[in-house]
């Protein structure tokens, strides 16, 4: 187990999809002289940066890291995600700047700042095949986990096929339960003083804003990005085949729906997503500072205030 990397100071920054974390991380990192990390599971691929919400590079008026660093074809996993963002932020940090890490993904935030289980990686082979019985099993794939770890299973609905897959890929690569694996101690990847915020707006102001950031993703080419991921006939096991809207868009694509059924159901993916978010972010990351107001001067007053309050303002 490698030692963690201590950085003096820097702001973590989560919240619902949508509710303006991009917006808020970039005029931190103004104020304070930092630099933008991407936490987010969707927005580390190359080939989605419209249906992903990535910041493009007009947007991107200091240092962004971690956006586009991987093949929608090759899964990043939480773990390999902290490794890279440890690195990066001692980088940053080195430079005297302050690394501003923001995204949704709450378990990336997890693997950075408590550790995850040190599972080895999984062979492709093996996920390919075990996310195929899965499929083909169907309601029955419960029942594959519960022969390979029954402790695992009795956590885990009969309906989260992906995790029932992660369980069973597992223990066919390692010959070790999953659940045996979580045993293990745990232990951050970074370690220092950090501003922990996490956005939880107003359901009704999140809703709408949703609904528009979606109808903009569609101006600006998300149909034509959906096109492309099509055109790689990836598994649909895939992480990055699971990015918000995409497999709405490519059922119009293939005359499965209209647009218009396709956008409601890209929204309404949006909106479902959120919640989850939400339930994450209120039981697992409790003791995060909430701020609920709207993305406003107000609201960046506010955020500015806390964590010169926490002293991270000075180096």
């Amino acid at each position: 187990m490698t030692d963690p990397i201590h950085i003096e100071r820097a702001v973590l920054i989560t919240g619902p999809t949508a509710s303006g974390k991009s917006a808020l991380a970039l005029t931190l990192a103004e104020q304070l002289g930092g630099e933008v990390v991407n936490a987010d599971s969707m927005q580390v691929y190359r080939e989605m940066r419209i249906i992903t919400a990535r910041p493009s590079r007009e947007e991107a008026l200091v240092p962004h890291h971690l956006y586009g660093v991987t093949s929608a074809a090759e899964p990043l996993s939480a773990g390999r995600w902290a490794a890279l963002a440890a690195r990066v932020m001692g980088e940053i940090a080195g430079r005297g700047a302050v690394p501003i890490v923001v995204g949704g993904t709450g378990l990336y935030f997890r693997a950075l700042t408590e550790g995850l289980a040190p599972v080895p990686q999984i062979p492709a082979d093996i996920r390919e095949s075990v996310r195929a019985e899965v499929a083909e099993a169907g309601p029955h794939a419960h029942a594959l986990l519960a022969e390979a770890d029954p402790v695992l299973a009795a956590a885990i609905r009969p309906s989260d096929r992906q995790r029932i897959a992660r369980g069973i890929e597992v223990f066919r690569a390692t010959g070790r339960p999953l659940s045996a694996w979580q045993q293990e101690p745990l232990a951050p990847l970074v370690t220092g003083r950090f501003a922990k915020i996490v956005l939880t707006p107003e359901r009704d102001w999140l809703r709408e804003r949703i609904g528009r950031r979606f109808e903009l993703m569609m101006e600006e080419g998300a149909l034509e990005e959906a096109q492309v991921m099509a055109g790689f006939g990836l598994a649909p096991s895939l992480p990055a085949m699971k990015a918000l809207g995409l497999r709405p868009l490519i059922r119009h694509l293939e005359g499965e729906i209209s647009r218009e059924e396709a956008v409601e159901a890209g929204k309404g993916e949006s909106r479902a997503y959120a919640k989850r978010q939400e339930t994450w972010f209120r039981t697992q990351m409790i003791a995060w500072k909430g701020f609920s107001t709207q993305d406003s001067e107000s609201l960046n007053g506010e955020i500015f205030s806390f964590i010169d309050d926490l002293g991270l303002t000075r180096s």
